[in-house]
């Protein structure tokens, strides 16, 4: 069993990547357990509080500290990463020496109502992956397109192709934490 720390992109409260990270939990409770960080009481990065790290700070990079890897499910914004997922990965780097990051395994899921599926937000990712360090999984991609029928009732995956899909990626990722 695998410890996750789990960070989606979005601060809204019914963000459909949330939710497919709900739904990754429950597919692979089996090899992980998932731990999901909250962005909502990170402030914004602030060198002057490197001293003493807000509570939120110092329990995400206690976290990821912790984890076996790092699961980042993020929407794109403007063709970007979050400012809210920037900024964590920004307070998580800091200060110079001291950061949570490094050699953690790491691998970016998404999903959008586009057909792009937040693959310009996970190309970034990679980008910031390898300045941090992190060893990431590079395949497979989650690039997914929403629909409305996307989770069942209950928030499982509704279609039984993509839950195998899904289940090839936490297998993977296992698999990649492993060698890591």
């Amino acid at each position: 069993m695998y410890n996750l720390s789990v960070i989606a992109g979005s601060l809204r409260q019914a963000s459909i990547n949330k939710k497919l990270g709900l739904a990754l939990a429950e597919l692979g409770k089996n090899i992980f357990s998932f731990e999901f960080i909250n962005l909502a009481d990170i402030p914004p990065y602030n060198e002057d509080l490197e001293k003493t790290l807000p509570n939120a700070v110092a329990a995400m990079k206690n976290s990821v500290r912790a984890a076996d890897g790092v699961l980042i499910i993020s929407p794109e914004y403007n063709r970007g990463i979050p400012g809210v997922l920037k900024n964590a990965l920004d307070w998580g780097s800091r200060p110079y020496g001291k950061g949570c990051w490094t050699g953690k395994s790491a691998a970016v899921a998404g999903m959008s109502p586009g057909n792009a599926g937040a693959a310009v937000c996970q190309a970034l990712l990679r980008s910031q992956f390898n300045f941090l360090g992190m060893a990431q999984m590079p395949a497979p991609e989650i690039c997914l397109k929403y629909t409305p029928d996307f989770f069942d009732a209950d928030g499982n995956i509704a279609a039984e192709a993509t839950r195998k899909f899904l289940n090839s990626f936490l297998a993977s990722f296992a698999e990649w934490i492993k060698k890591s």
